[in-house]
């Protein structure tokens, strides 16, 4: 039963797809001249994302404490990952940030084209020169005063735990001296692991922004970075 849902949904996807980026291109067009950080187009992005989760009947998602999250001015946002779906979830946050994605997302047609259209930050992993343009991105964003969404343990987990943090996202808040954002993402393993498409099951993903933390209350990077991880761990149950 699953695997020929899973079939039809994901055609679903690329049938429909195509029809939503039209619309991406013609509203980066019209908002072009006034909406140099393409707040209108990330929005309409987050519409097309949730739009596939709110519509699938396998998938029920609440987001809290959304209203934490500012509309205007820089700040860092890091979440837990464990499925790709955890990407379409975050976007039902509807709030104006920059996702930090790997480059190999960036080459998917028409999803990987909506991405630059946005100006998401594409990373290689494991490529220093890739990190360097990435942090290069990133102080960008951050100076024009628009969110940065990163998962800060670098690639899904493949068992469910929480793997440790990389130091980058940190690295950005403190010099920048912007808010921190622990995001807990909770059930979308359970839809769909690391490996392999096949929708699993029926969930209740829930999305959790915690309070924020202020670079000022941390002696360094990684005591920020331990903190957040902590915030997640703890509100994840582990």
């Amino acid at each position: 039963m699953f695997g020929v849902f899973s079939v039809l949904f994901w055609a679903f996807i690329v049938v429909t797809c195509p029809v939503f980026f039209v619309g991406a291109v013609l509203l980066w067009l019209v908002t072009l001249p006034f909406d140099r950080r393409r707040v209108a187009l990330h929005l309409y992005s987050c519409a097309w994302a949730s739009f596939y989760v709110y519509i699938c009947p396998l998938w029920r998602l609440s987001v809290r404490h959304r209203d934490r999250l500012p509309w205007r001015g820089p700040a860092v946002l890091v979440a837990n990952h464990a499925s790709l779906i955890d990407i379409l979830v975050l976007f039902a946050l509807f709030r104006p940030f920059k996702y930090v994605s790997k480059q190999e997302i960036f080459r998917v047609p028409v999803i990987g084209w909506n991405m630059r259209l946005n100006g998401y930050v594409p990373l290689v992993r494991g490529s220093g020169a890739s990190v360097r343009r990435m942090m290069e991105l990133c102080d960008a964003h951050l100076r024009a005063g628009s969110p940065l969404m990163i998962f800060p343990e670098g690639t899904r987990t493949s068992d469910g735990a929480l793997q440790r943090f990389k130091n980058g996202a940190f690295d950005l808040a403190v010099r920048h001296d912007v808010p921190v954002y622990p995001i807990a993402v909770h059930g979308t393993r359970q839809a769909l692991p690391r490996s392999g498409f096949v929708l699993r099951e029926h969930i209740r993903a829930r999305v959790e922004v915690l309070p924020p933390l202020l670079p000022a209350d941390f002696a360094d990077a990684g005591a920020l970075r331990d903190a957040a991880r902590a915030a997640i761990a703890a509100e994840l149950g582990q």
